[in-house]
């Protein structure tokens, strides 16, 4: 399957600025190393506050085991740059062109999308299910809000997973510590108020350590808000 194919009309430039100023005010510097911040600036590029990297997933049919799954994931790139993330996202194929079932994960540079990795073993994932006719939209101001560092307690996020199903398309924020409620439940908020999630959508919470006993990303969540 090719996932590189260009976009051909659907990012427009006037768009594409616009994002782009956007996320140039949101970056800072207390979380990327002074050697890159300085090399980055000298080159003329925006440095993110966090480097990224994209992984892609096509499922194969059968029980999850963690060498199976970790075989089907393939890192696509990564950047730590505005013109990075846009050289990357522009190129992606849209979750219409993906074929079933297929996994986007945006995460965070050092932290592989698996359930048993160090930074996800004690930490869960916000749950969203669109209508297929909607996520593309919803995914992509998603992860501008994560490059855009926009969403509260970055700290705690890991990254974000868009699965691409029959009948639906689902996004998940996956978090470090999914013992600290407070914290998920502004985690949720957040999401709430970045996406403009319409009240219809119900977003629903679960551990990672759940999903490793049942084997089931989103079945039998935990938490419904």
């Amino acid at each position: 399957m090719e996932i590189t194919e260009r976009r051909d009309d659907e990012i427009r430039d006037s768009k594409e600025s616009a994002n782009m100023d956007n996320i140039k005010s949101q970056y800072v510097t207390d979380s990327f190393s002074d050697e890159r911040y300085s090399r980055e600036l000298k080159d003329g590029l925006h440095p993110l506050r966090y480097k990224f990297a994209i992984w892609y997933t096509r499922r194969t049919p059968g029980v999850r085991s963690l060498t199976s799954y970790e075989d089907n994931i393939k890192k696509i790139v990564e950047f730590s740059t505005v013109e990075g993330f846009w050289a990357s996202y522009c190129h992606l194929a849209r979750s219409s062109l993906l074929p079933n079932p297929t996994d986007l994960h945006f995460f965070k540079d050092g932290i592989r999308p698996l359930w048993e990795d160090g930074a996800n073993c004690n930490g869960g994932k916000w749950i969203i299910r669109f209508p297929k006719v909607v996520s593309a939209r919803f995914w992509e101001d998603l992860l501008l809000a994560l490059v855009g560092d926009q969403l509260d307690d970055a700290e705690n996020i890991c990254g974000a997973v868009l699965s691409v199903r029959i009948n639906e398309d689902i996004i998940s924020v996956w978090n470090r510590n999914a013992s600290d409620h407070q914290a998920v439940m502004g985690l949720r908020d957040s999401i709430k108020r970045h996406l403009k999630l319409p009240h219809a959508y119900v977003m629903e919470y679960k551990p990672h350590d759940a999903s490793l006993r049942d084997n089931s990303s989103y079945r039998n969540t935990w938490l419904r808000g």
